[in-house]
């Protein structure tokens, strides 16, 4: 299977020990959050949690397309991730295709 771009950084990500999975886990964070990944098949109240985590965080969101994020982590049920670095984060948000929508406001 053929990796995009963003794909590609979010790896890195593991790699380099900058990303966070699991709501639980990115709640205990206090800072040095760039980017949240959200699943697309989350639930509504998942939804919910993610954009207070958007907004404690000041940084961007992404909705992946659904086992989309399960897929690039290689864990189960994986509904969240936090990008911890800055420049990964901007990489992945100038490299996100089709299989990913920036999130702007509104109803998820």
């Amino acid at each position: 299977m053929l990796r995009s771009k963003a794909e590609s950084y979010i790896g890195f990500c593991i790699k380099a020990g900058k990303l966070t999975c699991g709501f639980n886990a990115v709640d205990t964070l206090k800072r040095d959050v760039h980017l949240l990944l959200l699943c697309g098949g989350a639930s509504e109240n998942s939804k919910k949690n993610a954009l207070k985590l958007q907004k404690r965080f000041g940084c961007e969101l992404i909705l992946c397309e659904e086992g989309r994020l399960e897929a690039l982590t290689g864990k189960e049920n994986c509904k969240l991730a936090a990008v911890r670095d800055r420049g990964l984060a901007k990489a992945i948000l100038s490299a996100a295709d089709d299989q990913y929508r920036h999130y702007a406001g509104g109803n998820i």
